[in-house]
This record gives C-alpha cells, structure tokens and sequence, in this order.
C-alpha cells in the first residue's frame, strides 16, 4: 500500500485539495525558492486536542474501557460491525447525530 496515495485519497474525501498546500507547490520558473527560511511556514491547530485534554481532566474518560479498546487493536480483534458504522454515517448525514 502506497501511504502518499492513501494519504492523497484521504484529502480529497475530506475535501483539502493536495496541490493547495505549500508543502504540494514546487517553485515557479522566474520564482526563487526560499531555503532556510521559515518565514512562509505556518501551523494551523485544531481546538480537538484542548476539548480532549478538557474532557480527560473532568473526569469524562471511561480508562477502563480505553484500555480495553487499546488492548484489542493491538491485538488486532477490535471489531466493529459495518451496519453500525453506517448507521452513524446516516445518522450523522441527517443531522441526527448531534
């Protein structure tokens, strides 16, 4: 399995457009490519970490149950059946799922 492919078909299903991001651009003709600078890179964070850190902290996480679910990845027996996935997709779609 190709990781740049997958990672390729990922952004387009969730709508980034690979050429977009500046990692993507290669220098234009008549364009001077900038080496050792940073002055063009930039990060862009997410407040998902925050609200899981929040939600940790609150006592909101079942550890138990996250050891149970880590275990069984590990071990490869993590299962889950397809027809709930996509009920939650549907659900999800409809507006159900808030």
């Amino acid at each position: 399995m190709d990781i740049r492919s997958s990672l390729d078909g990922l952004k387009t299903l969730l709508g980034v457009n690979p050429a977009a991001t500046p990692a993507a651009q290669k220098p234009r003709a008549g364009q001077a490519a900038e080496t050792g600078s940073l002055s063009s890179d930039r990060a862009t964070l997410s407040s998902a970490g925050s609200e899981v850190a929040q939600t940790a902290s609150e006592g909101g996480v079942r550890t138990e149950k996250v050891a149970q679910i880590q275990a069984a990845l590990e071990a490869g027996t993590y299962n889950v059946p397809s027809s709930a996935v996509a009920a939650k997709m549907v659900d999800a779609m409809l507006g159900g799922g808030k």
